[in-house]
């Protein structure tokens, strides 16, 4: 495989292709922004109608932020269904509802077209650096084939099943544990300094204990420096998938309270710092508690 495709070229799908780009592959790419395609080709990409590199691309990563973006991608009026040569595989990277994506490879297969399952966690920098984690479901020979393009854009890479969805209910169930996580970080922040702690030695002590992670301190970091805007952890982004995540737990019958109450506080920070980033809903908690996270 030697041509690859990248749909969306956003925070991170820019990282994937620059990643692939580095590896020696023949990349092609497209987004609905003008900016985000010069950005592409300025690092060497190269542009052109969806109609025109698809039928070139071995594999096409489809990295956009919702399901209705995947469909369009795949069967709208320039679709890559219409275009792709059968045999061909399309990655969807993009976190979506397992049963969008199982409807989908369901209808790829009328036109020959392979899909790999592969939601991806590791953020912005993880994209930037190559080292996201990967949860990839579909045929193992498939997987197989491809795996050399996902090792260039990752660095722990899954084979989570053949079954075309499974991909998707990982992620589902990781990103419950990571807004927990996150929603729990700002609580404790907010408590420490309420109760008249400095936020450096709440930062020095959590990071030092049982429940230290790179998730905390990236977050702490970014509110006690008051980073709340482009730091590639789009507050939006978060709670679609936490809203991804509750739905599969009504699908599974799966009582989920410490999600609902995160999904509920990331609701509210989406409607207060809609432009924001996660970190923004500590704001929220400062404002209730009428302190503020901050270094000195």
């Amino acid at each position: 495989m030697k041509n690859i495709g990248v749909i969306g070229l956003g925070n991170m799908g820019i990282g994937i292709a620059s990643n692939l780009l580095k590896n020696g592959f023949q990349v092609w790419g497209y987004d609905v922004s003008h900016e985000r395609l010069n950005i592409f080709e300025e690092m060497g990409g190269s542009l052109a109608k969806i109609k025109d590199f698809a039928p070139e691309c071995d594999a096409i990563f489809i990295m956009v932020m919702n399901g209705d973006q995947v469909k369009e991608a795949l069967f709208g009026g320039q679709g890559l269904s219409q275009f792709m040569q059968r045999g061909a595989t399309v990655i969807v990277t993009a976190t979506i509802h397992a049963s969008e994506i199982i409807e989908m490879a369901s209808q790829l297969e009328d036109f020959g077209i392979k899909l790999i399952d592969s939601p991806v966690s590791g953020g912005k920098s993880g994209a930037d650096n190559g080292t996201l984690t990967l949860m990839a479901a579909g045929e193992k020979v498939v997987y197989d084939k491809c795996l050399p393009i996902l090792q260039a854009v990752g660095k722990d890479i899954y084979h989570v099943g053949e079954e075309i969805g499974l991909g998707q209910k990982t992620k589902g169930a990781l990103q419950a544990l990571i807004g927990s996580s996150f929603t729990a970080i700002f609580e404790s922040l907010v408590l420490g300094v309420k109760a008249g702690v400095e936020a450096e030695v709440l930062y020095e002590v959590f990071s030092t204990s049982g429940v230290s992670s790179n998730l905390f301190k990236n977050a702490a970091t970014l509110i006690m420096e008051r980073k709340f805007k482009d730091t590639g952890s789009h507050i939006g982004t978060m709670y679609k998938d936490l809203g991804i995540t509750l739905q599969l737990a009504r699908d599974n019958d799966v009582a989920m309270f410490t999600t609902a109450a995160a999904y509920e506080l990331f609701q509210s920070g989406k409607a207060l710092f809609p432009a924001e980033d996660n970190w923004a809903i500590v704001k929220l908690l400062e404002q209730i508690a009428k302190v503020e996270v901050k270094a000195k």
